[in-house]
């Protein structure tokens, strides 16, 4: 596989942190592998925390070049100075999304397991499609994105397409010729060297 056609990680905050704490972990993933956007995926709805958060993230993630968007909050964006938004409803929103972030902004789009909701996404103007989760989880339905989706996708669709979801490295290692990006969060965070972690995460891409 070239480098050209290697997937790229997507990495995702942990769901909850504290700032201080968090950021020289995150310095040292960001430092020493290379990262093609950031996720704040907060699941508290305290817009102070959330915004101490974004703060501190994008210093980060910008002083490396690295995009990063927000979870679902479409008015934190610009406010925070981040790059775009990740929305969890599928196409619903992106229209709405785009009219207030306009053209430049990153606007992605999480499906689920439905290749139907994915193509609309696509169609709704998407930057970039996620499907998962890819592994097994006991959250939710439980219901897996399957590969067969994901090599329908990269033969037919153009918008990029992100893996995500229970990774593991036989995961990655299969995903990876039918995929862009891994979206890879709390695979590594659980990790006392989460830069090591995701360091064998990337070597199973192959």
């Amino acid at each position: 596989m070239s480098d050209q056609d290697r997937p790229q990680i997507y990495l995702l905050t942990p769901p909850s942190f504290d700032p201080e704490e968090f950021t020289p972990k995150l310095a040292r993933v960001l430092d020493a592998h290379q990262i093609a956007c950031l996720r704040l995926t907060l699941a508290t709805q305290d817009e102070t925390l959330i915004g101490r958060a974004a703060d501190a993230c994008r210093e980060l993630a910008h002083a490396r070049d690295i995009a990063i968007v927000i979870d679902s909050h479409i008015p934190l964006v610009e406010r925070h100075g981040l790059d775009g938004v990740h929305l969890q409803d599928g196409p619903r929103s992106i229209r709405a999304a785009r009219k207030v972030l306009g053209e430049d902004a990153i606007v992605g789009s999480h499906c689920g397991i439905s290749r139907h909701d994915g193509m609309a996404a696509g169609e709704a103007g998407a930057d970039y499609v996620c499907f998962g989760p890819i592994g097994e989880t006991h959250l939710g339905t439980g219901a897996q994105a399957e590969h067969e989706m994901f090599t329908w996708w990269s033969e037919v669709i153009e918008v990029p397409v992100v893996a995500e979801g229970a990774l593991t490295e036989e995961l990655i290692a299969k995903f990876a010729p039918v995929t862009d990006w891994f979206a890879v969060g709390e695979e590594i965070w659980r990790s006392e060297t989460p830069e090591k972690r995701l360091g064998e995460l990337i070597a199973a891409i192959g």
